[in-house]
């Protein structure tokens, strides 16, 4: 509980510094910051757990594919109950009418704490997230909806799904 209300406090106090940055008008917006809270694993009712996290997007490595713009993504979700999970991947980004739809994979190391045994150390995670951008410059809303697995790495892979609130800012 200590880790989660530090990552909290630190969401609040870094929030001056998003509408400061806004301000300054950076002409190279580089860099996306993703921050988020919900529930980890919102199907196990004896698991469930409020989580924070924070995701971070270098616009500099996109790459145009056959499946899409692709950029690598790193991030952190710490839940209440102490378990963390540090993960990179990619994402794909696709702009559906006035709604951007980004999808993405990340292997990580997850960290039960006293939360729930997911079976290994290794997990990975599959998300999906639906935003809209705000009129203010360089902003999201979203809502994500993830699954983290260990693809029965381990004796046991029970998976939890969890769903958070997003908000996005590029610097």
């Amino acid at each position: 509980m200590k880790n989660f209300k530090l990552l909290f406090f630190a969401f609040l106090f870094s929030l001056p510094l998003i509408v400061k940055a806004e301000e300054i008008k950076i002409e190279d917006k580089t860099t996306e910051l993703n921050f988020f809270t919900g529930m980890f694993d919102f199907s196990d009712d004896g698991k469930r757990s409020t989580l924070v996290g924070i995701q971070h997007q270098n616009e500099q490595l996109n790459r145009d594919t056959i499946l899409g713009n692709l950029s690598p993504i790193t991030g952190a979700i710490i839940t209440a109950d102490n378990a963390a999970y540090f993960y990179t991947g990619v994402q794909a980004e696709y702009t559906v009418g006035i709604l951007n739809l980004t999808p993405s994979f990340a292997p990580g190391y997850y960290n039960q704490g006293d939360g729930k045994d997911l079976g290994h150390s290794l997990e990975f995670k599959s998300e999906v997230q639906v935003s809209l951008d705000l009129p203010t410059n360089n902003s999201q809303l979203g809502f994500s909806y993830n699954h983290i697995s260990n693809a029965s790495l381990g004796d046991k892979n029970p998976g939890a799904n969890s769903y958070s609130f997003n908000f996005l800012k590029q610097f």
